[in-house]
């Protein structure tokens, strides 16, 4: 049975702070795709609503993605966007049907 994760991370920037938002989103894409778990990272901005940005990720594992959160680069990311969003990240954390 495969332990593949599929993660997204929807982030609401406040007024005014969308550029701040996406600049921390994009530091964060070359180190995470280095990580071995990782099998695909796409931040992206809804374009909509500029406000909206939406992390889609793919991980080996849920452990992956719990050693992801343990980084330098995504605790970064997480403390560049504090003060800046509207509210906490909604954040999903996915297993595709035919693992259930």
């Amino acid at each position: 049975m495969s332990e593949e994760i599929t993660v997204v991370a929807f982030l609401k920037a406040k007024p005014g702070a969308e550029q701040q938002v996406a600049d921390a989103m994009k530091a964060c894409i070359a180190p995470t795709l280095t990580e071995e778990s990782n099998l695909s990272y796409v931040p992206q901005q809804d374009q909509d609503d500029p406000q909206t940005f939406v992390f889609v990720e793919r991980w080996t594992s849920r452990q992956g993605l719990n050693d992801h959160m343990e980084t330098p680069h995504f605790k970064t990311l997480i403390a560049s966007v504090q003060g800046l969003l509207e509210a906490p990240p909604a954040v999903h954390v996915l297993k595709p049907l035919a693992a259930l």
